[in-house]
């Protein structure tokens, strides 16, 4: 439960996160517009939202899914629309030069340039998910790796909260290898 929860609330925010950092990235206008709101909701521990996700979506899935959601969604967000916003200008303005409009510049300049960076900054963020899962699985939860240390505090069994974290450890460092991997599969031609 705890590996769906986390992949689930981080693919939804990947989903919604990295066309709005493009957009930002890309069109100043977007990002003077968005900017403000992304920094300030940035600084929001995605734990203070627990107590209202509970009010509005109750104590299933859904809110363990939007405390994971919360806690990547504003990050991903920011640090696509600085990858994208780095874009090489000299690529840019060869490419206006060869005829190419906006949308052109868009999808054959930023994008791809900017691919190599998006994807490692959802490998990074996708380690911040593993840590939002954690207190989503806290309060409420009658499934998961944090479910198991919570009663495993209650119970006073100290080896069984370690053996809890050590697992969070290694299936975050598995699916860390495997972001890698697929990373270098996919942009080859990037040094990584």
């Amino acid at each position: 439960m705890t590996v769906w929860r986390v992949f689930g609330g981080f693919l939804l925010a990947a989903v919604f996160a990295v066309p709005l950092g493009i957009a930002m990235g890309t069109w100043k206008t977007v990002e003077a517009f968005f900017e403000p709101f992304v920094s300030f909701c940035r600084y929001l521990p995605a734990s203070a939202f627990i107590p209202l996700l509970i009010l509005w979506a109750g104590l299933g899935e859904m809110q363990k899914l939007l405390v994971i959601f919360i806690g990547s969604f504003f990050q991903i967000v920011l640090m696509v629309a600085v990858t994208v916003g780095g874009a090489r200008r000299d690529l840019v303005e060869a490419a206006y030069t060869l005829g190419a409009n906006s949308r052109g510049i868009v999808a054959r300049v930023l994008i791809p340039g900017a691919a190599p960076g998006i994807a490692e900054t959802l490998r990074l963020v996708l380690s911040w998910a593993w840590t939002y899962v954690i207190v989503a699985e806290l309060i409420g939860s009658s499934s998961g790796i944090g479910h198991m240390i919570t009663d495993s505090q209650a119970l006073l069994n100290t080896g069984q909260i370690i053996f809890g974290i050590i697992v969070i450890g290694v299936i975050g460092l598995l699916s860390d290898f495997a972001f890698k991997a697929m990373n270098r599969r996919l942009f080859a031609w990037a040094a990584l």
